[in-house]
């Protein structure tokens, strides 16, 4: 289930980036910018008008809610996905070549890629997995 759920959370940061590691204190621009991509992200508004400019991120938005079966679920998502951002803004100490490379390896090894989160929010991931999960099978109990 975590394979499916992380492959989608890596859609999301690739589009929000355009052991557990050590984490690492961040420059202040690199600072900024990752409270720039975490505002979009969270504050419903800022997306709607970054997604009014950028049809790729409107693609996974789409996706996002699909996926998530209801608003409130996908912020969830979105929630989760800026935790797992912050994560690794912070252990590639903001860089952004080192973050583009694990997003990247993600694909490939997603399970590798969850085993660097934290335990709360790799928690917080497989609780919304389930959740979507469970409104997936109620929705197909109720076709």
């Amino acid at each position: 289930m975590i394979r499916s759920r992380a492959g989608f959370v890596v859609a999301l940061l690739v589009w929000a980036a355009a052991g557990p590691a050590i984490a690492q204190n961040l420059d202040p621009a690199s600072q900024d910018a990752l409270d720039t991509v975490l505002h979009v992200l969270l504050d419903p508004q800022a997306r709607s008008g970054e997604l009014a400019s950028n049809l790729q991120g409107a693609a996974v938005d789409q996706q996002t809610r699909i996926l998530a079966g209801s608003d409130a679920t996908a912020q969830e998502l979105y929630q989760v996905a800026g935790e797992v951002l912050k994560e690794l803004a912070q252990s590639s100490g903001g860089d952004p070549q080192k973050m583009l490379e694990a997003v990247d390896r993600a694909r490939t090894d997603p399970a590798a890629f969850a085993a660097m989160l934290s335990p709360a929010t790799l928690q917080r991931l497989r609780d919304l997995s389930v959740k979507i999960s469970d409104t997936k099978r109620q929705s197909d109990t109720k076709r």
